[in-house]
């Protein structure tokens, strides 16, 4: 009867370290911040890191650059053809120099070509119009080259992570659990951030992206309104 009894209590005691240790273990999930996931990330976290950073910065400048370039300037090309009607080239030139936006520096290029053939003002438009977008959409494309190469780093960051399992594996010659899944999630973060950075990235380009056909489209409209224009010089 006393070996029942202390056979008892000793497993009684068991269950309760038992219960302790998977109460500690929960308790720990509970309170992993998210800085201490990126620190078992490891040093592949750096370059994911700096992906992110040089994204948020090209969007935030390119925004602010795109928002600009989309403020049209109302009755600008009212005010040219009244100008241009009037025979007050120059003034139209000083208009289109005192509205900083794509569409003015493109008919202020038509307006120093008046004079010569309709052609060569359409060219010479369509020259300072890729010139302007060229302008405005510089860097958007860095975006869509980290959008691709952000996922590679986190998945590198997690190959290199289950290597080194089973590297530990092989030294300790035991498959444990706890070794396997306790390194595996930490790795997993790379894969995690990887994505993260380049959905963000994806997204980003595409909106800036929009943004720029926006601006195409508008001062596409613009030229043929100032060809149309040229036509008509005395209305």
């Amino acid at each position: 009867m006393p070996g029942i009894f202390l056979q008892a209590v000793i497993g009684g005691d068991s269950l309760s370290a038992a219960t302790d240790a998977v109460t500690e273990a929960a308790q720990k999930v509970d309170t992993l911040s998210v800085w201490d996931m990126i620190q078992k990330g490891g040093w592949i976290m750096i370059p994911i890191g700096l992906l992110s950073v040089v994204t948020l910065y090209i969007f935030v400048e390119r925004f602010l650059v795109l928002r600009r370039a989309a403020s049209n300037p109302d009755n600008l090309l009212n005010n040219v053809r009244d100008q241009i009607h009037q025979g007050n080239i120059q003034g139209a030139v000083v208009l289109c120099k005192s509205n900083n936006t794509p569409d003015a520096r493109m008919i202020e290029k038509g307006l120093s070509r008046i004079g010569n053939s309709v052609d060569e003002i359409e060219k010479a438009m369509e020259g300072a119009g890729k010139k302007e977008l060229s302008r405005i959409e510089k860097n958007v494309g860095v975006l869509a080259v980290i959008a691709g190469i952000a996922p590679m780093f986190g998945f590198v960051g997690t190959i290199l992570g289950v290597i080194k399992i089973f590297y530990n594996i092989a030294l300790a010659d035991n498959i444990s659990i706890g070794l396997i899944a306790g390194g595996l999630y930490e790795k997993m973060v790379t894969s995690a951030a990887g994505l993260i950075v380049g959905i963000l990235a994806f997204v980003l380009f595409h909106y800036l992206n929009f943004m720029v056909d926006r601006i195409a489209k508008r001062m596409e409209a613009s030229a043929l309104d100032f060809i149309d224009m040229l036509h008509e010089p005395t209305k």
